[in-house]
């Protein structure tokens, strides 16, 4: 069964996100001043190939955590469809 899969990948909260508050601050350049505390992060969409939704979860969190995130600066979610 073939199986898409969405994955938020987010800096940790704890940690300063430069990329965020340089279009904060730009978001105030441009008189957009009702947005605050923007986190900016990575979307990943892909399929699996898997015989259930645990295999597919399996693969992606092995994806995740071998190549997609780095666990020291960052956190992700995954979404799973049919």
């Amino acid at each position: 069964m073939k199986y898409n899969v969405s994955i938020n990948i987010m800096p940790l909260k704890a940690l300063l996100d430069p990329q965020g508050k340089a279009v904060t601050s730009s978001m105030k350049n441009i008189n957009i001043n009702n947005i605050e505390n923007v986190r900016i992060g990575k979307h990943i969409t892909l399929e699996v190939e898997a015989k259930d939704e645990a295999e597919a979860k399996a693969s992606v969190e092995s994806a995740c955590k071998e190549l997609l995130y780095n666990p020291i600066m960052e956190s992700y979610e995954i979404e799973i469809e049919k």
